[in-house]
């Protein structure tokens, strides 16, 4: 009888293929989620080992696959990071000291504000205005209705507005205009 996960030559160079060429962007989603490059890469690389032990399924919409275990294994972060109650050191090291290049101040800011947003919030936010998805894409990957990535979403943008300064920069004024 054949293992119908077993996984073959043609597998590995189609799974190969995809990583190559999905990757950055799996890891910029990583990155939005996590608001820390380490954990983004160590999150990343639990994602394709899981997507690699399925790629016979997931081949047919490996990018859908691969965003709903990011989502999924983001927020079972979250939620462990949530009961060990430890403090990041990024959290410990006190408030971010203003640097010159305003870009650098508007990112940080705006890492800030994704961090402050519940796990689902975020997820909403970063696949539909980062990621670039559309409401039923999100939905899939989150395993929710549409009305609920839109309940997320118009809260997430909400806290964001609150939580950034109006800085003026085109980065604050996409997410202040979407009001």
């Amino acid at each position: 009888m054949e293992d119908l996960d077993a996984v073959t030559p043609a597998d590995t160079d189609s799974f190969d293929e995809f990583v190559r060429t999905r990757s950055p962007a799996l890891l910029r989603s990583a990155y939005l989620l996590t608001t820390d490059r380490h954990a983004a890469e160590d999150l990343l690389q639990e994602v394709l080992e899981r997507l690699y032990a399925r790629w016979r399924r997931a081949r047919q919409a490996p990018d859908a696959y691969a965003r709903r275990i990011l989502v999924n294994r983001a927020i079972d972060r979250w939620r462990w990071r949530g009961r060990r109650r430890e403090a990041a050191l990024a959290d410990v090291a006190g408030p971010v000291v203003g640097d010159h290049a305003e870009e650098v101040t508007v990112r940080q800011a705006v890492l800030t504000a994704l961090r402050s947003l519940p796990p689902r919030q975020r997820a909403a936010v970063v696949l539909r205005y980062l990621d670039d998805l559309s409401e039923a894409d999100t939905a899939a990957i989150m395993r929710c209705s549409v009305g609920a990535v839109k309940s997320h979403t118009a809260r997430g943008l909400a806290k964001l507005r609150d939580a950034l300064p109006d800085t003026g920069s085109p980065s604050t004024q996409t997410i202040r205009s979407t009001r």
